[in-house]
């Protein structure tokens, strides 16, 4: 893997802006009713994923890695074009070669033919053949023009947290600033790391898993994500946040006077006679952090968006790692609380402000699925060429030239 995120093909050619993925979905807003199908996709497919991957006993990391090959490969792809369950397919496939968990070809399909079988998804059509899922994997891979170094905001987690000995920490340099000399460390100085109870680090690290429900993982550097999970994670964990909460009482309660200077020597009998650490200041951990904290703030939004979607998918789901729960719980807290009574504001939108009546549900999504591949494929049919739906854009370039 290349040591270095901002020399790596995901930095340089896999963060997009939204009018690039405004423009991916150009073909796809044709064929539905409603713009928001389209975000539900987002939703229902990463749970396939995550499924799937369960099923294969991938772990957290390749799984991710999977998605992400997904959302890339459906920046070039439209929904109305391709069947989306033999991608899914095709990137697990190939998240597990490059995240070195390879499964064989033979186990791969039995295991989506079967899953995919079930209800809710109800798929009959996958097929048996393994050349089929070979042939897609080729096509995926050329899509992703050959890039499956994929950067995770887990090692920025980790690092920041100090989660994982010196030993055990892969030096993903330009991501996490471990071995680079020749600038500061994203965090600061790099001296020191965020000090987060073991449960609160837990929900950061659900928070990351669930930011894989969007197109974040395509718009930012996994590290700003990993940021963000730590600052929400701060403020919806509840010690965590009562700790934040006293820390501002207790700024706000001490009195600014100047002291008379002492001399070096008093000054380290001092901190010799003290010896019990104070807690962590968060408010200064953040502020301290060489990166731009209206931008966290702006992914933050941005999460609680997902958040507020994901309410109203309606979902049987066995997701554990998920930190909707206690999004949800917290936004119950506050509106029963009347809102926070210190001086620190949750990005957190009361439960009346998230709760809508409208929804979707897997079932339905997958209507809308098959309806929009009919009427794209009733207007290609209409079309003088006449071709079939093509399994990508590179397919239908090879099916036009005979």
């Amino acid at each position: 893997m290349a040591t270095d995120f901002w020399a790596s093909s995901h930095y340089k050619r896999w963060i997009v802006d939204r009018g690039t993925l405004k423009e991916s979905r150009s073909d796809d807003l044709q064929y539905v009713d409603d713009p928001e199908h389209l975000d539900f996709f987002a939703i229902f497919f990463a749970n396939v994923i995550t499924k799937l991957g369960k099923k294969l006993n991938f772990r957290q990391r390749v799984i991710a890695t999977a998605i992400v090959f997904f959302r890339r490969f459906y920046i070039k792809n439209s929904y109305c074009e391709t069947d989306p369950f033999i991608v899914i397919a095709a990137c697990c496939y190939v998240a597990g070669k490059a995240e070195e968990s390879p499964v064989h070809i033979k186990n791969m399909v039995a295991e989506a033919r079967l899953f995919f079988s079930q209800q809710p998804y109800g798929v009959k059509y996958f097929p048996s053949d393994n050349s089929k899922l070979a042939e897609m994997e080729f096509y995926l891979v050329a899509d992703l023009e050959c890039d499956l170094t994929v950067f995770h905001p887990y090692r920025t987690l980790l690092s920041i947290c100090k989660k994982e000995s010196s030993n055990d920490l892969q030096t993903e340099a330009g991501e996490v600033g471990v071995g680079v000399d020749d600038g500061p460390r994203y965090w600061g100085s790099g001296d020191g790391q965020l000090e987060l109870p073991d449960d609160a680090f837990q929900l950061a690290w659900s928070i990351v898993n669930d930011t894989y429900r969007s197109d974040l993982c395509l718009l930012y550097p996994p590290h700003l994500l990993a940021i963000t999970a730590l600052y929400l994670a701060v403020v919806l964990h509840g010690p965590t946040r009562e700790l934040l909460q006293q820390q501002s009482h207790s700024v706000e309660a001490t009195p600014v006077h100047s002291s008379p200077r002492r001399s070096s020597r008093q000054s380290s009998s001092t901190s010799l006679g003290h010896a019990k650490k104070p807690s962590q200041d968060f408010v200064a951990f953040f502020a301290d952090l060489n990166i731009s904290m209206p931008l966290v703030a702006t992914i933050a939004q941005e999460i609680i968006s997902l958040y507020t979607l994901w309410e109203r998918y309606l979902e049987d789901s066995d997701l554990v790692d998920s930190a909707r729960g206690t999004f949800y719980g917290h936004a119950s807290a506050q509106t029963q609380s009347g809102g926070s009574h210190s001086g620190v504001s949750t990005p957190v939108e009361s439960v009346d402000d998230v709760q809508k009546p409208h929804g979707a549900t897997p079932t339905f999504l997958l209507q809308v699925l098959t309806r929009m591949r009919e009427n794209r494929l009733s207007d290609m049919a209409q079309a003088s060429s006449g071709r079939p739906v093509a399994v990508n854009k590179m397919l239908e370039r090879t099916q036009a030239a005979g």
